[in-house]
């Protein structure tokens, strides 16, 4: 079974461009990435951003 290829992607962007508006997509697509990054980093073992932040002093 082949995976999703570009045209699959654009229409699954249409379709969540006329559910959401193109007002939410940018919140939506922030969310996600949020997600995605935090499940990779409980994977890894890496703490959560706000541990990252006390551990990692910024000049």
């Amino acid at each position: 079974m082949p995976g999703i290829g570009v045209p699959e992607l654009i229409l699954i962007l249409v379709i969540a461009l006329i559910l959401f508006g193109p007002g939410k997509l940018p919140e939506i697509g922030r969310a996600v990435g949020r997600g995605v990054r935090d499940f990779k980093d409980a994977l890894s073992g890496l703490p959560p951003d706000e541990e990252r932040k006390k551990i990692e002093p910024r000049d």
